[in-house]
């Protein structure tokens, strides 16, 4: 069956959405715009030459007919932690491809859930097709493949600079007093935020990190099987011996009026950083595995600042999905494409370092 289009883009008014929008011409592709916002998406659609349709994911039926004008959906509109499921399901009946920017564990794990029924479809799902977690899914591939006999992968990533979207930063107030997560014997635990630092050479600079929970936790497992997985990301040392004590305030953060306020001051800054910003930064990205006997394995990721990878990511895996190239039930970005994916994008450069 041929479509007009190459994919829904939903979310497409959002920060990273617009991005994924403004560079899907690079790639060949013409999206279908989508979201709730009537004016902005009329907006984009004169400045970009793209079509819309004004969606919500409460109104199953004008859901279901946009999606029969598609072979996929990039889902870009979060938290991803509301919105996701919903439209997974919706993909499912429509039988159309699903994919999506989260770094949340809990989409991840969910997204894994409808792995058969995924199959039975004859659909693929593909969550994590932006910097969380094509990077990290790309290196922890590699270096499993470095040492076969792995049973620990650390990952951690920082960048030069620019500032996170209106959209990232509402998904961590929203997780503001929650524990962090680990995969410890192969099931994922909760600890506490910042439970582990370190200093990590990413080449172009050392930085302070602290372990987070962020999507590998969940994909780094099902791409490599590693059954001990933490990640990490840049903080100043200053922060990091802050959080020792923010197990006394979480009652506090995790309440509704301070998550509103956080939110609120989100919404009236800066939707994310600036094409400038953008251009002037990079991603950076360190990996290392451990094996039953103590030896160790290194590598780093150089790559574009975070949302301009995310939307190279997100399009280079939708054109490989309109192209047919795809397999049926739950994948990981490395898992499916394998550990070069990462190095398609423009500007990736990677690194094994002396062990």
């Amino acid at each position: 069956m041929s479509h007009v289009y190459d994919f829904l883009l939903y979310g497409a008014n959002g920060y990273t959405g617009e991005l994924i929008a403004r560079m899907s011409a690079d790639y060949g592709m013409r999206p279908l715009l989508a979201g709730r916002n009537a004016e902005a998406l009329q907006s984009m659609s004169a400045r970009l030459g793209l079509d819309y349709r004004v969606l919500s994911l409460d109104d199953s039926d004008s859901l279901r007919k946009a999606l029969q004008e598609v072979p996929m959906v990039l889902h870009a509109a979060g938290p991803f932690r509301h919105t996701s499921e919903r439209m997974i399901r919706a993909c499912l009946d429509a039988r159309v491809h699903y994919t999506d920017i989260t770094g949340e564990i809990q989409v991840f794990e969910k997204a894994k859930s409808f792995d058969a029924q995924a199959r039975e479809a004859g659909i693929m799902i593909m969550s994590g097709v932006g910097f969380d977690v094509v990077p990290t899914d790309c290196l922890a591939l590699f270096l499993k493949q470095q040492m076969p006999s792995a049973i620990r992968l650390q990952l951690a990533f920082t960048g030069t600079g620019s500032r996170t979207s209106r959209g990232t930063a509402t998904t961590m107030a929203e997780g503001a007093g929650l524990p962090g997560a680990r995969r410890l014997n192969g099931k994922i635990v909760p600890v506490p935020l910042g439970q582990n630092g370190m200093w990590i050479d990413f080449g172009l600079k050392k930085r302070f990190v602290m372990s987070i929970p962020w999507g590998d936790v969940s994909t780094a497992y099902t791409t490599t099987g590693i059954p001990d997985i933490e990640t990490y990301t840049a903080v100043s040392p200053k922060t990091f011996k802050r959080l020792k004590y923010q197990h006394l305030f979480n009652w506090l953060l995790k309440t509704s009026f301070v998550r509103n306020r956080m939110i609120g001051r989100i919404r009236s800054g800066p939707a994310g950083p600036s094409d400038a910003e953008r251009e002037n930064n990079k991603s950076l990205v360190w990996g290392a595995v451990t094996d039953g006997a103590g030896n160790k394995c290194q590598a780093r990721l150089m790559g574009p600042e975070g949302y301009t990878l995310t939307a190279h990511a997100s399009l280079l895996i939708a054109r490989k999905i309109r192209d047919g190239q795809w397999k049926p039930g739950y994948q990981t970005p490395a898992g499916c494409y394998g550990q070069d994916l990462v190095l398609e994008i423009p500007g990736v450069t990677r690194e094994l370092l002396p062990s």
